[in-house]
């Protein structure tokens, strides 16, 4: 099976290097016609695929700006009349522990990396549905998954895009919309210097990219979350152990502090909840059968 994408349009953003240009190259080799989408280095990209035989449209348009995001969209829409595919990609990092971050660090970031891909989804949004077709990807991280020392903003900007992946795709089911989140370990201007050259090497964001063209082909899953870096691919999922009943005796907070190993216990009945109304349903269900 070949992923192709004649016929689709799609937007990455971020995409002047790293990351972002792998994924607007791989989807102009396989026919899309691109939106590159970076504060400066848009256009040498766009004539990287121009001279490959490829068709695409630089875009200054900085995420944090609504209007211009809507300006950046109405121009993919002008060209081509659709948009298929958005690449939530831009991001920056402003590292430093929570104890020294200033508030203004923490909240630029959060701006580009989550109110960024608020902007350009909902900007597509309404398109994605009339054409009862779209694919979106969220970039995630590890940080935000797993937690990073020394950042507190990119790692809850990050989970948050997950947060919001969650329920889109939810929302979009019935129009076609597929969203998915990619959580990438990949060498680019923002790791610059903080790993070993051997390690380099193997995490080239090229080695990143057939995880993305796989999340925005006809044939994408939605709701995943799927982890790549150095040409491995795993998926990381939102779990709910079984948990425990107690009730609300007056020592129930010293009960749930006993239990607490049972509470947290994996091997039995642990699941991915299908939304969040899953969890009550469980607490629900199971203070239901207590009472028999």
């Amino acid at each position: 099976m070949s992923i192709r994408f004649e016929g689709r349009v799609a937007i990455v953003t971020g995409a002047g290097g790293g990351l972002g240009r792998e994924h607007a190259l791989a989807l102009a080799a396989r026919g899309a016609k691109v939106v590159v989408n970076d504060l400066s280095a848009a256009e040498a990209v766009v004539q990287q695929i121009r001279s490959a035989g490829g068709e695409a449209i630089a875009s200054a348009a900085s995420v944090t700006d609504f209007e211009a995001v809507q300006a950046m969209v109405a121009q993919a829409m002008e060209a081509w009349g659709r948009v298929d595919i958005l690449v939530n990609n831009a991001g920056i990092l402003r590292d430093k522990s929570f104890a020294k971050m200033e508030l203004a660090d923490f909240r630029l970031v959060m701006d580009v990396h989550l109110m960024g891909a608020v902007h350009c989804t909902k900007a597509v949004w309404d398109i994605m549905r009339q054409q009862q077709y779209g694919r979106i990807v969220m970039t995630t991280s590890s940080s935000g998954l797993y937690g990073n020392f020394g950042q507190s903003n990119y790692g809850a900007a990050k989970m948050a895009l997950v947060g919001l992946m969650q329920t889109l795709s939810l929302e979009g089911e019935k129009s076609g919309i597929r969203v998915n989140c990619l959580a990438p370990t990949a060498h680019t201007q923002m790791t610059e210097g903080l790993l070993p050259p051997t390690v380099l090497e193997l995490l080239r964001p090229e080695a990143v990219t057939p995880g993305l063209l796989n999340l925005v082909s006809e044939d994408a899953p939605t709701r995943a979350i799927l982890c790549a870096g150095a040409g491995t691919f795993e998926r990381a999922y939102i779990t709910m152990s079984q948990g425990v009943h107690i009730g609300m005796p007056a020592d129930a907070a010293e009960r749930v502090a006993a239990s607490f190993e049972a509470i947290a216990d994996r091997r039995e009945g642990e699941i991915v909840p299908a939304s969040g109304a899953a969890q009550g349903q469980n607490e629900v269900g199971m203070a239901m059968a207590r009472r028999g």
